[in-house]
């Protein structure tokens, strides 16, 4: 079983989201959106399929990293979520919350050895295309 297949997203906190994705967008070249950035690549195993990363700046004090104190938060691609949180559950890895769903993926949110809070997704990429297409960093 596959479990984590990619790099869903890279979340950081900052003093000035705006002014953070203003910047990145003028200098680097990021097409930005209310939350970021969304990252178009394609599938290695199957290249016809679109896939898509996040990244995105958080508010300086925002709450969504909790438990964590740290200034950032990764967030993994992975296929069978459920499976998955199973398999984590038996290890002794610190479950955060339980596993919902949007149209556009599944996430649970866990804890590593340092109390790095991680995002697991399983994500839905059509529903991307279908928000983002043509309005993504490629």
């Amino acid at each position: 079983m596959k479990k984590v297949t990619g790099i869903g997203g890279i979340f950081f906190k900052t003093r000035d989201p705006e002014k953070m994705k203003e910047w990145y967008n003028k200098n680097l070249g990021l097409v930005t959106n209310e939350y970021g950035s969304v990252f178009e690549f394609r599938s290695s195993d199957e290249p016809e399929k679109k896939g898509y990363s996040v990244w995105s700046p958080f508010s300086i004090d925002t709450d969504y990293f909790q438990p964590s104190e740290k200034e950032f938060m990764i967030n993994y691609r992975v296929e069978n979520i459920e499976k998955l949180v199973e398999e984590l559950r038996k290890s002794g890895v610190t479950i955060l919350d339980e596993i919902e769903s949007y149209e556009y993926g599944k996430f649970v949110h866990i804890l590593d050895p340092e109390e790095n809070k991680i995002e697991l997704w399983e994500p839905v990429d059509d529903s991307f295309t279908q928000m983002y297409e043509g309005k993504t960093t490629k």
